[in-house]
């Protein structure tokens, strides 16, 4: 069964993990310093925060959590149906977790995500590098989520 996915930056880790916890009445399935992560069963959804330098605040971007490969390829098979480009960025280490996924930008830039976890990890892990998908909407140098499109002078 797929799981909707949120990532939002945050300014202040603690002050969001006590608004977030209330607002869903449980507290966070993971929590590292720079990071927390809610995996809810009502509604069905993996929503992270994190408070990383440089990041921008608030959305940073959406996804669709699977639960196995058959799954992953169904998914994987939509974001190419969805006609824009996408990054296969496989098997990485993302938000203390190790993973295979794709992403995909919509046409107003929202990036998404499409992805398997496979276990945990220690690290929070790197830019993926998205450069291809050039989202106004996603933070700077954050794991994640690619870098957002330079400016245009003039």
């Amino acid at each position: 069964m797929k799981r909707f996915h949120v990532h939002v930056g945050v300014d202040n880790l603690d002050q969001s993990i006590a608004f977030y916890s209330g607002l869903f009445g449980a507290e966070p399935s993971v929590t590292k310093p720079d990071y927390a992560k809610w995996m809810l069963e009502d509604p069905r959804l993996n929503f992270a925060i994190s408070a990383r330098e440089g990041a921008a605040k608030g959305i940073e971007h959406l996804g669709l959590q699977v639960d196995d490969q058959a799954e992953l390829a169904e998914v994987y098979g939509r974001l190419q149906d969805a006609g824009r480009p996408v990054l296969e960025e496989g098997a990485t280490t993302c938000c203390y977790a190790q993973s295979e996924k794709s992403w995909i930008a919509d046409p107003q830039g929202v990036v998404w995500e499409a992805f398997l976890t496979i276990g945990d990890s220690t690290s929070y892990g790197d830019n993926p590098g998205l450069d291809q998908l050039a989202s106004d909407n996603a933070a700077a140098g954050a794991c994640c989520a690619p870098a957002p499109k330079a400016a245009s002078c003039c």
